[in-house]
């Protein structure tokens, strides 16, 4: 999929918003020509940190085109062809070469959807009820794209930052190390990398026999998100305790489950999980710090970073607020490439 060009449009309040959708399509809906009556907003604005008030995410639309583009049977793709938007705003968590619906749900290339950060609100599920499309939706689910911590100096220029650290304020957090692997979904009945489509490849072959062994007793509708570290990237790991490790269990709700009550269920799926570095305050860890400084662990040259997120439960919707990463100077970012070298398996303790 083609990606987006950057939107260049700045942040209106919501009158300027309105008007300037209006003005820009001459009050007119941009799909049939019928007199306006909305400025629809084209991806939904509690997707957006700021409420997503640009007008590169706005189009005039008349009565009946508003609730096509509300029941998602009018695609985010059409409105904006239709208003002739060819950089659109995206909230700051979503990936420019996805598509995604009204309400962030991503659309897969089959056609089937993705259950978003939105998905679960009742509001949405009327809305996707009366539009006939709920049965368009799988129960896999595409890891979130997690954001940078302020501090962390591995960041590029098509990485996003915390702009709020408050989704941490008071709370209990956990660190554990990010390690440098393939990110990885198991389901009862299935199994995929970071995309949900992805093929088959001879790094997942440990992985993949693990799942087909216990993989029955992963609950109906749970996942399990891990690193699958077989194979070298980066960082090349000589004492690893298993080759498949956990950071994460979402439930049939697409809620994560708490920091206890995940380590539970690796010890009843016999799962390792990754390496914690500080469990405690948020203000413990995060401290007192000059802006811009953070907080560094000790060096080491065979760590990726760390991710930091609250011990208690949250849903899928919180995830953006409550899971941050840092990532080292320098890390070599392997993901693209390292599938077309010969596998060269890490070593195991």
């Amino acid at each position: 999929m083609k990606k987006l060009p950057k939107a260049t449009d700045r942040l209106l309040s919501r009158d300027a918003f309105r008007e300037g959708v209006f003005a820009r399509d001459g009050h007119r809906c941009v799909i049939c020509q019928e007199p306006g009556q909305d400025a629809h907003h084209i991806l939904e604005r509690r997707l957006f940190e700021d409420g997503g008030y640009y007008l590169s995410n706005g189009a005039t639309l008349c009565g009946r085109h508003h609730i096509e583009a509300e029941q998602t049977t009018l695609s985010v793709e059409a409105v904006r062809a239709a208003a002739g938007i060819l950089a659109p705003a995206l909230p700051s968590h979503f990936y420019p070469d996805e598509c995604y619906s009204k309400w962030g749900d991503i659309i897969l290339p089959t056609g089937r959807r993705t259950k978003g950060e939105l998905f679960m609100d009742e509001s949405v599920q009327k809305i996707l009820a009366a539009g006939d499309v709920l049965g368009d939706y799988t129960d896999h689910v595409k890891y979130p794209r997690t954001l940078h911590l302020p501090w962390s100096p591995g960041a590029t220029e098509d990485d996003r930052i915390h702009r709020d650290l408050s989704g941490f304020e008071g709370q209990e957090v956990v660190v554990t190390e990010k390690m440098d692997g393939e990110n990885t979904s198991l389901y009862t009945d299935y199994y995929h990398a970071r995309s949900l489509d992805s093929n088959s490849h001879p790094s997942q072959s440990w992985a993949r026999a693990y799942h087909a062994r216990m993989g029955w007793q992963i609950p109906q509708g749970w996942r399990v998100c891990a690193e699958n570290l077989y194979a070298q990237h980066s960082i090349v790991y000589d004492n690893l305790a298993s080759y498949l490790m956990a950071f994460s269990i979402w439930d049939e709700t697409n809620t994560c489950l708490s920091w206890d009550q995940f380590t539970e269920w690796c010890a009843l799926l016999e799962l390792t999980h990754v390496p914690v570095l500080y469990r405690g305050p948020w203000e413990g860890f995060a401290g007192p710090f000059e802006p811009g400084c953070g907080m560094a662990l000790p060096h080491n040259p065979n760590r990726e970073g760390y991710v930091v997120r609250v011990a208690r439960r949250f849903a899928f919707a919180e995830f953006r607020r409550v899971v941050g990463k840092y990532v080292r100077a320098g890390h070599v970012q392997t993901t693209h490439h390292w599938k077309a070298q010969a596998v060269v398996p890490n070593k195991l303790g």
